[in-house]
């Protein structure tokens, strides 16, 4: 199942090379696909008009930049890398994107299906009408090029003599001694190609007719494709898509473990430790999460005022007999899902002018507290464990001796904050975050911050602009690893000589903490708890200046706003706001220099997480050679704004955002930054 976890960048690449014959075309060549593809179908991706949707992407900023002759050395190369890549799915099948650019005129539609249980297989539907005669010529190239790569072509089945499969060569890099296939079927102008034959039969077989037990007759399907195309403008072609987000999650968790699994084991490794490792996605569904049956949307390109509009749902209805909006409309832990709509969100004064982007959204964190105790104790691997660590906060005598829900819980609001920016010159260690709660009572919140950090040795007090600032002094730590460990073997208590101690679990926690923030700083400011991942950028912004300086003050985020309320006119749980081109910067230029592996960002962090070998300290290497991008300001013109909100409704969670292009002038709004200044 070597590439299947690449599925994201094939349905990017098809939403954005997609292309069609006429717009008028004929009859289709099946029914909707929706209608065609089974229920247990976990991601799905569908174009209806593929010409539209292109013409439309390519009047878009990054539709530009992707046309742009500085940018087709990369695009000639990227390209060329997905070819010859061993582990690109497309290719395994025999297809290329120029095929999927030529072909299609009608739905072009790709899914991942698990047919059998942790078994994922990937599936096109392709429209071919009113271009038969290139769909025909592509058959007898799929035939052609899978034969070439040494595939041993299978009998034919009676029951469907359309149907062409190939069992494939090994991989060298699969270990796992299963077999691969490659089947394809055509009929007139539908075409169905995948990676796992029973599913293109299946598909194949259900073209006119469907099946009664498709994706439209998910619980969640057709509420959320129904609530996601109201609002849309008229006449605009839409990307349409839909995730079971647990069991698609769950699905590549096991497939990436199988694939370790199946690596030759060296240095003595425990291999049957390893293969008992749970699967992450299994520790939210034990508690509640659950609850979230589906998720899915429209994208719009050059929808009007706005170069890209998307509605999205996640749908997570109340359980039956709960109310909508009560603190109890879920299970166990899942209850921290309460995010309550309120009528103002807006950026507060200490948000400086140019940050690249700011979130903000309501959360009920006395609910979440009081019911995160079973997930952490799962997480852990220890029942008891959180309550362990929060009487080791308040009765241990070398700790900070604090009443958590007293002290902390209830000194917050609701309102969460979050900021990002990046400092000058960048480099791996580029981007900066922070992260600020409303504050209810702030004097019992800073006597509580300034008791927990004294117990804390490796927290230095510094003093700015009038307030206390408690850093973590930094540390000599490896890369960080975003999962959590389940323990293996007990810690004798220095007391009690049984199982690990309270403070044991809490400085573990803690010290996992520090490896995800190692140049942390906390203090309570402005009237909020703020948490940041650098010193410089805390400082930054307790010495905001408000007013004229502040985002709320900015033209590019006020025109944004206007057209985000146009989606949200009244209330709304969360609200955002960012500015591409410096969102997009740190990553540009990391892939541009090779250092993706190694960035300190968040989603550097991620890419290490699902992409790395699971070693300790281990590095990835870089998968995508972006040497040949140009400098970032030759296509940083490119870049505009985006902004988003989201409401909480009875059924889930309503999701509207936009994109909108620079300025007339091609300049933005705020002035570039002297280099070497924190942003």
């Amino acid at each position: 199942m070597n590439g299947i976890i690449h599925v994201r960048t094939v349905c990017l690449a098809i939403a954005a090379f997609a292309a069609a014959a006429a717009l008028d075309a004929g009859e289709p060549a099946f029914i909707p696909s929706e209608r065609i593809l089974p229920g247990t179908t976990r991601l799905w991706v569908s174009i209806r008009e593929p010409d539209a949707v292109r013409a439309g992407f390519n009047k878009t900023q990054i539709g530009k930049l992707l046309q742009d002759p500085a940018m087709q050395p990369f695009v000639k190369s990227f390209r060329e890398q997905l070819r010859s890549s061993g582990r690109q799915r497309l290719k395994k099948l025999g297809l290329t994107l120029e095929d999927l650019e030529k072909i299609p005129a009608g739905e072009l539609a790709i899914a991942c299906v698990e047919p059998r249980k942790d078994v994922a297989a990937i599936v096109l539907l392709v429209d071919a009408t009113d271009n038969e005669r290139s769909l025909a010529a592509l058959i007898e190239q799929l035939a052609d090029r899978i034969g070439k790569q040494g595939g041993r072509r299978l009998p034919p089945v009676a029951a469907t003599p359309e149907l062409v499969a190939f069992e494939l060569p090994a991989d060298p890099a699969d270990h796992s001694g299963k077999p691969e296939f490659a089947a394809f079927a055509s009929r007139g102008s539908a075409l169905v190609i995948g990676d796992d034959v029973s599913v293109v039969t299946e598909a194949f077989t259900r073209l006119s007719k469907g099946r009664p037990d498709s994706m439209e007759s998910l619980p969640a399907f057709r509420p959320v494709m129904e609530r996601t195309a109201k609002g849309l403008p008229a006449g605009r072609a839409a990307v349409r898509w839909y995730v079971d987000p647990l069991k698609y999650a769950g699905l590549m968790e096991t497939v990436r473990n199988n694939r370790e699994r199946a690596l030759p084991r060296t240095g003595g490794k425990n291999k049957s430790a390893e293969d008992q490792r749970d699967r992450r996605v299994d520790v939210l569904l034990r508690n509640g999460f659950d609850c979230i049956l589906g998720a899915g949307g429209h994208v719009v390109f050059d929808a009007g005022s706005n170069e890209v509009l998307h509605h999205s749902l996640v749908y997570a209805p109340p359980l039956p007999g709960r109310e909508p909006f009560g603190t109890d409309r879920f299970n166990s832990s899942a209850r921290m899902l309460r995010f309550p709509n309120t009528a103002a969100i807006d950026p507060p004064d200490w948000v400086p002018k140019d940050v690249a982007r700011w979130t903000a959204f309501e959360w009920d964190m006395k609910t979440a507290f009081k019911n995160a105790e079973p997930i952490v104790d799962d997480m852990v691997g220890t029942p008891g464990a959180f309550d362990d660590i929060v009487v080791t906060l308040r009765d241990d005598t070398d700790g900070p001796q604090i009443e958590v829900e007293r002290d902390l819980i209830a000194a917050l609001g609701t309102r969460v904050v979050v900021l990002g920016d990046h400092v000058h010159p960048i480099d791996a260690e580029a981007d900066r975050l922070l992260v600020a709660i409303e504050a209810k009572d702030a004097k019992l919140l800073a006597a509580t911050i300034d008791k927990s950090m004294k117990s804390e040795p490796d927290m230095r007090r510094l003093e700015h602009g009038g307030h206390v600032i408690w850093e973590l002094v930094e540390k000599d730590v490896s890369l960080p690893k975003l999962e959590v460990e389940t323990p293996v073997g007990k810690v004798v208590h220095e007391e009690d000589g049984a199982g690990e101690s309270r403070r044991g679990r809490r400085d573990r926690l803690r010290e996992r903490e520090e490896r995800l923030l190692p140049h942390s700083a906390v203090t309570v400011a402005h009237g909020h708890l703020f948490i940041a991942s650098h010193l410089d950028f805390l400082r930054r912004v307790i010495d905001a200046s408000g007013g004229a300086e502040a985002l709320a003050a900015s033209a590019d985020y006020k025109a944004v706003t206007a057209e985000t309320r146009k989606l949200f006119p009244s209330r709304t749980a969360l609200r955002s706001f960012g500015r591409t081109e410096e969102t997009a910067r740190p990553t540009y230029e990391a892939i541009k220099n090779g250092w993706m592996p190694s960035s300190k960002s968040l989603l550097g962090q991620m890419l290490n997480a699902m992409l790395a070998d699971g070693k300790p300290g281990s590095v990835r290497k870089q998968r995508i050679d972006g040497s040949s991008l140009p400098e970032f300001d030759v296509v940083r013109k490119y870049f505009g704004t985006t902004g988003l909100s989201v409401e909480s409704t009875e059924d889930g969670w309503f999701v509207g955002g936009v994109a909108v292009a620079r300025s007339a002038n091609g300049e933005p709004e705020v002035a570039q930054r002297a280099a070497g200044t924190s942003r």
